[in-house]
Parts: structure tokens; C-alpha cells; sequence
């Protein structure tokens, strides 16, 4: 729990570094704070599973490992910031610390024992995101992604509190323990021991989730808002919330929903065979990059899916690992979009032309992630996809299996369509500079993705 207070702390510090004008200091101190708080999270590892709090909050392996996670993708996302925020105000200051204020709330998701502190985590990170979207003022673009991510925002958590608020009228608690203990205590069908506003509160829990994770077909946010929010706050959205959102959800269903998993499940499975086709059929026809990568987000949601639909003991290791290798990639795709874009002024996949020649480095860390979305052996992407799809066997999902494996190969389509345009598409070979600070981000994500690739066995059974 050293690592929500301490990244607390950090944010209101770096809001009175910007008071006082020491901007300089804002990046290097972000950083320090950053590692200090992952420090204290990874010393945390096997300290204890007792809920803390008054039963509120939870700081097991399975938060420090997902708080691990969203610490170090904010880390590097936080490497790519230098310069990015003062070309768009003076007051810098404010989106350090909004950015800390939301990765604070997404520790809290991850580590809830209490559906009251879901909700506020939620709430924490979602507030943050709103304002981050529109930070652009005199883009309209900007304008449309904070206002379209508020009022949806603002709608699913509607579903997600009536859901709470019906579990709570069912059960007669928020902590998740007696929630258990409830479900435990009566039969999986209905009887006129259970109400039936339990069962209604499960689906409406599902429906506000599948919101903040961008499932289909609660999806129709995340491809304008990933691409009307500057680059790297998009970076941001599609790692690490995405990361905590699903890392909630299987906390959530593991601890108080297995014993009801046939009447849920149905439902999970049709979500998770429309996230996949809708995200990837939908990826093939677009011509924005940027855009390409939010309904590529989607498509990875159903993957990520998988281990919530097959709910086993492999389940949070399959979902950490997926999570790590999508994580490194999608920055590394931001990253390399970043330096484009700020060449070009484009998105496109025809300002990706010739990239290898302007840059071989960058193409080559851009492929790499490509083929770790994609899947390809030899990647973290791969294992991440074969523990998910060996844990949805493990449970006889075989039909949902295959169809995965045929949206994969859709999926190759699109991301070798960026791999054909740096290294087979002629352009004037311009020099493409790139920053000391992006070269080490996207050397370290590269080499991550390939060890993990090759290694898996070093995270694949962390919990």
C-alpha cells in the first residue's frame, strides 16, 4: 500500500513544483517517484493477502504484479513526455500531476476488497482522463474525444453503480468476501432463497466494465476518443487503463462470482466473439494509423476476455502476461507514431513509407511490436496469445478458440500493412531524428518483448 501513498504524495508534489515554476524539475522528479513507488510495490510481494483498510483494499501479488504493470508503462510513457506538453500550454505541471492522480486511481482498482473502492478508483481514473482527452483546447478533435469519453463515462458508470448498488441490496455488503459467502450460501439457479436483483446486478456490473475496457458492443467510444486525444495521453488510455480495467474485472468475478460462472458465462462469450470480429474486421479499413491502433485495442480486449470467460487458477497469470506483452508494444507503436506525425503532420499509413531507410531503428522497433500484436512466435505477443487461448482449451471453449485464431489472421493483415509501407513503399529517405529519451523506451520494450518471447517461464508463474 506504500505505492498509493506514495504516488499520492508524488502528484500533489509535481502540482507545487509547477505553483513554485520549477519546470525543469517536473519530468526528473515524476521519474524518481515513479521508480520509488515500484520499489515499494515489488518489496510488497508475498508480504501478506490480509485485506487492509477496515477490509477495504487488498495489496496482494495480484495488485503488485498489475500495479507493476501500470507503474512501468506510465514510466515509459512518461520518457516519450519530454517537450510533448509544453507545445500544447505553459501549465505542464497540471498534466503530470492529473496523469499521477490517474494511475493513483488505477492502483486502487486494482487492489479493491470493497465495491466502494472500485467504484472510486474508477472514478479517480476516469475524472483524470476526461480532462487529459480535451487538453488540446483549440482542437476540435480534442474537443469531441473529452466530450464523447464524459458523457459515456458518465453513462456507464451509471450501469456500474446500479449494479453495486443491486449486489448490495441482494447480499447486504460491498466487501467482496461476503459477497462470496453469499453466492456460496445459496444454489447457482434461482430459488426463492436468492433475488433475482443479484443476478440482474451481475449483468449490469458486466455492462459498465465492458464500458471502461472498450468491449464491443459497448465500444463506440474508444476509436473517436483514441484518436481525437493527443498521441501520448491515447498511449496512456490504451495501456494502462486498459491493463487496470481488466485487472479489475477478473478480481471482481474470481473473488465473489465462480460459483454463478454458467449463468454469467453465456454472456461473456457473446461479448467476447463480437469484440473480436468487431475490432479487427473494422481495423482492416482503416487508413489512420492512429486509428487502426483503437480498433486494435478492441480486438485485444477479447482476447483478454478469454481468461475471464475460462476462469481458472492460470487465469490472472494469463491476463498479467498479455497484458505486459500489449502494453510494451502499444507504446512502442505511439512512440514511433509520435515521431511521425511530428514530421509528416500524418497519421496515415503513407507517412510510414520508407521509414526504414529514413530510420532502420525505428522500423525495426516498430515491426517488433507489430509482430507482437500480431502473434508471431518468437514475441511476448505470442505466449501472452497461447496461455490465453490454452487456458480457454483447458475449459472446452474449442469453438471460441478457433474463431480467436481466425481473427488473428485478420489481425496480421492490418499489422503488416505499417511493416509493407516502411520497408517496401519507396519515399525520399529524409532523416527522422529521434530523441535520446524514445530510443531508450523503445530499445528496452524491444528487448523486453524479444526475451519474454523467448523466456516466458520468468512471469508466466508469478501468482
Amino acid at each position: 500500500m506504500n505505492a498509493l501513498i506514495t504516488l499520492s504524495i508524488l502528484a500533489i508534489v509535481v502540482l507545487y513544483l509547477g505553483l513554485y515554476k520549477a519546470k525543469n524539475a517536473l519530468l526528473p522528479v515524476s521519474i524518481v517517484g515513479l521508480l520509488g513507488a515500484l520499489a515499494l510495490a515489488v518489496f510488497e510481494w508475498n508480504s501478506g493477502a490480509a485485506p487492509i483498510y477496515e477490509g477495504m483494499m487488498l495489496f496482494d501479488n495480484f495488485a503488485v504484479a498489475f500495479s507493476g504493470i501500470a507503474i512501468v508503462s506510465t514510466l515509459l510513457i512518461f520518457l516519450l513526455s519530454k517537450n510533448y506538453f509544453e507545445n500544447i500550454s505553459s501549465h505542464v505541471a497540471e498534466y503530470y500531476t492529473i496523469l499521477l492522480f490517474a494511475l493513483t486511481g488505477i492502483v486502487v482498482m486494482v487492489s479493491f476488497h470493497n465495491l466502494v473502492m472500485l467504484f472510486i478508483g474508477i472514478e479517480i481514473m476516469s475524472v483524470s482522463l476526461y480532462i487529459l482527452a480535451g487538453i488540446k483546447k483549440r482542437d476540435y478533435a480534442s474537443n469531441e474525444a473529452a466530450l464523447k469519453y464524459f458523457l459515456m463515462g458518465a453513462f456507464s458508470t451509471g450501469f456500474l453503480l446500479f449494479g453495486i448498488a443491486l449486489l448490495y441490496g441482494a447480499s447486504g455488503s460491498f466487501d467482496l468476501a461476503s459477497i462470496n459467502a453469499y453466492v456460496i450460501a445459496h444454489p447457482a439457479e434461482f430459488t426463492p432463497d436468492v433475488s433475482p436483483l443479484f443476478y440482474v446486478g451481475i449483468l449490469l456490473l458486466i455492462i459498465g466494465l465492458c464500458f471502461k475496457i472498450g468491449a464491443a458492443p459497448f465500444h463506440f467510444w474508444t476509436p473517436d476518443v483514441y484518436e481525437g486525444a493527443p498521441t501520448l495521453i491515447t498511449a496512456f488510455m490504451s495501456t494502462v487503463v486498459k491493463t487496470a480495467g481488466f485487472a479489475a474485472f477478473l478480481r471482481l468475478f474470481a473473488a465473489c462470482f465462480t460459483p454463478l460462472h454458467d449463468f454469467w458465462m453465456p454472456v461473456l462469450l457473446v461479448i467476447t466473439i463480437l469484440t473480436l470480429f468487431i475490432g479487427n474486421i473494422t481495423a482492416v479499413y482503416q487508413h489512420s494509423f492512429k486509428r487502426m491502433l483503437a480498433y486494435s485495442s478492441i480486438s485485444h480486449a477479447g482476447y483478454m476476455l478469454f481468461a475471464i470467460v475460462s476462469l481458472g487458477s492460470n487465469s490472472a497469470n494469463a491476463v498479467f502476461l498479455y497484458a505486459g506483452a500489449y502494453s510494451l508494444a502499444s507504446i512502442t507503436a505511439f512512440a514511433v507514431l509520435m515521431l511521425v506525425q511530428r514530421q509528416t503532420g500524418s497519421d496515415s499509413f503513407d507517412s510510414f513509407n520508407g521509414l526504414a531507410k529514413k530510420n532502420p531503428f525505428l522500423a525495426f522497433t516498430l515491426t517488433l511490436a507489430m509482430l507482437s500484436l500480431a502473434g508471431i512466435p518468437l514475441t511476448a505477443g505470442f505466449i501472452g496469445k497461447f496461455m490465453l487461448f490454452s487456458q480457454a482449451l483447458s475449459e472446452y471453449h474449442i469453438i471460441l478458440v478457433l474463431l480467436a485464431v481466425l481473427n488473428a489472421v485478420i489481425g496480421i493483415f492490418y499489422y503488416f500493412r505499417v511493416i509493407i509501407a516502411m520497408y517496401f513503399k519507396a519515399e525520399e529517405p529524409n532523416a527522422l531524428a529521434v530523441p535520446a529519451s524514445f530510443k531508450w523506451v523503445l530499445a528496452v520494450s524491444a528487448v523486453v518483448t524479444i526475451i519474454l518471447g523467448v523466456y516466458p517461464g520468468i512471469l508466466t508463474h508469478l501468482m
